[in-house]
């Protein structure tokens, strides 16, 4: 059976993008929705260029997080993902709204934890000079985890994809990354 995945989002989407372009032919999942909680994210867009619906869960209109937290849970509840991955979702979930989705919620951090914990997390690698190792980390989140990008994006289950970072005038994009090896 194919899963339904719904992805979190909070900018441009390139992460979307990439799951969204791998879940096609025999992968066992299917973008069911894809969420803002910010109005103007260009991955919006981009989103329903793949005819994946869209939703905007304003975190802004409400007094606090429990309000945004009850919306964001009917909203997904509406579209019953059985995956939820948060790919460049910048907001704080609570310990509760992880509880309710344990199991089934993906966290895609760029970079290669516990290295470079929170943002600006390439230009911090390249700052590390030559030979300084980078990629990304997906870890699912478990009762008792809150999401916060400068504190808890490390768990005990971490798939990771790393490269050798190269010395660029500037940061732009990460280099294509290949697999750890032992």
């Amino acid at each position: 059976m194919t899963k339904r995945v719904a992805i979190l989002i909070s900018g441009g989407g390139s992460n979307m993008v990439a799951l969204a372009e791998s879940m096609v032919g025999d992968h066992p999942a299917r973008p069911c929705l894809v969420i803002s909680n910010i109005p103007e994210a260009g991955g919006l867009a981009k989103a329903e260029s793949f005819d994946i619906p869209t939703m905007c869960v304003n975190h802004r209109k409400y007094d606090d997080r429990a309000g945004f937290e009850a919306e964001l849970l009917d909203t997904l509840s509406y579209y019953t993902p059985d995956i939820i991955c948060l790919a460049g979702f910048m907001r704080i979930l609570s310990p509760d709204f992880v509880a309710h989705w344990e199991g089934r919620i993906l966290n895609i951090h760029p970079s290669l934890l516990p290295l470079y914990k929170g943002l600006n997390t390439h230009a911090r690698a390249i700052e590390a000079g030559e030979g300084a190792r980078r990629g990304s980390t997906i870890n699912e989140k478990a009762e008792g985890w809150a999401f916060k990008i400068s504190e808890y994006d490390w768990s005990d289950f971490t798939p990771r994809v790393s490269s050798i970072v190269r010395p660029k005038p500037q940061a732009v994009t990460p280099p294509t990354p290949v697999p750890n090896q032992p």
